[in-house]
């Protein structure tokens, strides 16, 4: 079992998600439950599969849910791509958010391989 608030990528991850929840607040009302839900929700998903996965208690389900985790990051860019791309997210602020996201997706990829099964 990991102490998965020892983990620097969980740590990452918890402010990212925060940053998104900020960043869909400027989004308009009419994306309530479109791009906003899903930005929220996948954000959120990337912390808690390493927290969930950690505490699963073998190295294999721990590396399962890490790739959730990356799935769910590799969401979170692509709807972020899209806010910005309809100018619903300015590029500075888009881009700050993506590369902290590409920057996630390789610590957990990393922290994937480091694992042994």
């Amino acid at each position: 079992m990991h102490n998965f608030k020892d983990l620097k990528v969980w740590q990452k991850s918890i402010e990212l998600a925060v940053e998104v929840y900020k960043a869909a607040s400027l989004l308009p009302n009419d994306e309530k439950y479109g791009l906003i839900s899903q930005m929220k929700r996948c954000s959120v998903s990337i912390s808690s599969n390493i927290a969930e996965g950690s505490g699963r208690g073998s190295n294999p389900q721990f590396k399962h849910f890490l790739t959730i985790s990356q799935g769910s990051a590799f969401e979170l860019e692509t709807q972020l791509i899209i806010s910005n791309k309809l100018e619903l997210l300015d590029d500075s602020l888009a881009d700050n958010l993506i590369e902290k996201t590409i920057e996630i997706q390789k610590m957990v990829y990393a922290l994937g391989k480091s694992i042994n099964t």
